[in-house]
């Protein structure tokens, strides 16, 4: 596929759907706060070399993934807020909170610890993550997602390219998509 025919794939979405602005919001806002903790030791957080250092010798997870799970849990819960680059955040925070229940969490069960009963925590939280998550990477942002601007400029862009060369106009028909 080429490129410019695979950003409109990432960046489309129903920019009337609230359910899907919700859904993003409230993902993002509670995954930021856990990835805080990571990237910057905010919230009683251990920090980005703590945790790394806990991620790669401890779980002996590779330095890729254990970066990816930091970045992700951060910068991706933010731009989930934001609606940028919908598609890929909630993919990555769907890889995480898949690898988090294999990885961890199976061992103890469905519940949370709220008794402090168990040795651990259970994967309930993470359950609710992917139910907020997997929809946003198969349908997008929704209302108000800067991915339906990008969208839209690309679009403009594109066809403004392909008409001065000559080519076929591919956004011909569409309706650009905005905000």
């Amino acid at each position: 596929m080429l490129r410019h025919e695979m950003v409109p794939k990432l960046l489309e979405t129903d920019t009337k759907n609230t359910t899907l602005l919700l859904q993003r919001a409230v993902l993002g806002l509670v995954m930021f706060p856990h990835g805080a903790q990571k990237l910057f030791g905010w919230f009683g957080g251990y920090g980005f070399s703590a945790t790394m250092d806990y991620f790669t010798n401890t779980m002996h997870l590779p330095v890729p993934i254990a970066l990816l799970v930091i970045l992700g849990e951060s910068l991706g819960a933010a731009m989930l807020i934001a609606g940028l680059g919908t598609r890929l955040a909630a993919f990555g925070i769907s890889a995480i909170m898949f690898g988090a229940v294999v990885t961890t969490h199976a061992e103890f069960g469905f519940f949370m610890n709220w008794f402090g009963a168990q040795q651990g925590e259970g994967f309930e939280f993470h359950l609710l993550a992917l139910a907020l998550s997997v929809p946003l990477t198969v349908w997008g942002g929704g209302a108000l997602a800067a991915d339906a601007s990008i969208l839209s400029r690309h679009r403009s862009t594109t066809g403004r390219t392909e008409r001065a060369a000559g080519g076929h106009d591919r956004s011909a028909g569409k309706h650009p998509v905005s905000l």
